[in-house]
């Protein structure tokens, strides 16, 4: 039985990350980009103004000015400022040639002139202000060749904006795992199902497939497989197209757990079969290649719903993660402080869900109560889960403790 560390490390080495490819930029949300995008033009492109109101020269600005052009944001000024004049100007729009600041539209009034024509007067205190005020300059945020996004970062909606913004359609990047979920077990009815005796709803599925999108991966529900090996087989040969095959139930040592022997029966290769965890235990891992440099990841979860959801976490979404490009692919735990005391037992180390909270101070952490692996409600209050080390303890408040987030 191998510790959980070492069942990671088993899952890693047999895990590849995919080849990166062309990906549309709106699918490509929760992604890796694969290389470096440096910018193709400056950003903006031209000066421009950040507020509506008036370009001017400063020196011009003692006595009320004519209003010789207005220019709004996608328009071009025709017109420059090489005599005292103003341009009234949107936000975002280009600066004519010769202005030295924008005068903000409150800070003026305006009138008609002898001639009909607009005029704007100016605060005297104009005279004062900066050159450049409320004028953004050409490059000022990215020069032509900058670094606007480097590979490894993961594409968050500010990335693909940015992105977007140097006319990027596609990005290169590495595609989204296609994970198949199969339940399994004669006692599963669909979630939409009334209950018969000794029935239970198909809520690790829902649950699964969360966890995946979440993950940024692409589900592919395959419903329910009967503890009988026909059904079965055909159920895990039709999952065994996917790049990922997650099993919940049927790995443990009943008479009815078949996963394991019709998972062999189908050319998987089992690398691990239970791991030292509490909750989780029987959890099954192994490997179908299909091809050259094409294999399927299996993992054989226990049915018990906190067994499968922990179980993901630890082991399914690090190879997830590993074949995204994600790094460190292993899940990185916080330290935290315990809030109210907890007692352990046992011969395994126990992630028991927890809820984190983040003080002034630090992380605070506070374990849910809880009555087993088969207690799904209470992990509604959870965010993590805590690891409390083997051995009968009591953790008194304020001990520091390792936490996963979820």
């Amino acid at each position: 039985m191998m510790e959980v560390s070492e069942a990671v490390a088993a899952v890693l080495r047999e895990t590849w990350p995919f080849e990166p490819q062309a990906i549309l930029l709106l699918d490509a949300l929760g992604l890796v980009l694969a290389e470096d995008v440096c910018a193709n033009e400056d950003s903006p492109p031209f000066d421009k103004s950040l507020v509506d109101g008036f370009a001017v020269r400063l020196a011009d600005c003692v006595t009320p000015l004519p209003v010789i052009e207005i220019v709004a944001a996608g328009q071009v000024p025709t017109r420059l400022l090489d005599c005292p004049a103003a341009i009234q100007i949107m936000t975002g729009a280009p600066l004519p040639a010769g202005a030295e600041a924008v005068i903000p539209v409150e800070h003026t009034s305006q009138t008609i002139g002898a001639d009909e024509r607009p005029l704007v007067a100016l605060p005297s205190s104009v005279t004062s202000w900066k050159l450049g005020t409320n004028i953004l300059r050409r490059g000022a945020s990215t020069k032509l060749g900058d670094l606007v996004v480097a590979a490894g970062s993961e594409l968050r909606p500010q990335e693909l904006g940015t992105l977007a913004e140097c006319g990027l359609s596609h990005v290169t990047a590495r595609r989204r795992p296609r994970v198949a979920v199969l339940a399994t077990g004669d006692e599963l009815v669909p979630v939409e199902q009334t209950l018969g005796p000794g029935q239970i709803r198909n809520s690790n599925e829902t649950m699964l497939c969360g966890q995946l999108l979440r993950a940024c991966a692409e589900p592919v529900p395959l419903g329910i497989a009967r503890d009988e090996r026909v059904h079965l087989r055909e159920r895990i040969d039709i999952g065994l197209q996917a790049d990922v095959l997650v099993l919940s139930g049927g790995v443990s040592m009943g008479d009815k757990d078949l996963v394991p022997s019709e998972l062999a029966s189908a050319g998987v290769r089992q690398v691990f079969h239970k791991a030292n965890v509490k909750p989780g235990k029987p959890i099954w891992f192994g490997v179908l290649d299909r091809g050259p440099n094409l294999r399927t990841l299996v993992f054989g979860l226990p049915g018990n719903p906190v067994s499968s959801l922990v179980c993901f976490e630890l082991f399914v979404r690090p190879a997830l993660r590993r074949m995204m490009g994600v790094s460190p692919a292993e899940s990185v735990a916080v330290k935290a402080r315990l809030t109210v005391p907890h007692t352990t037992k046992g011969e395994r180390p126990t992630y028991q869900p927890a809820r984190l909270e983040w003080q002034s101070d630090g992380p605070i952490v506070t374990a849910v109560p809880w009555v087993g692996s088969s207690d799904l409600r209470a992990t509604v209050a959870a965010n993590s889960m805590a690891l409390f080390p083997i051995g009968d303890q009591t953790y008194e408040p304020g001990s520091t403790i390792e936490v996963i987030v979820w």
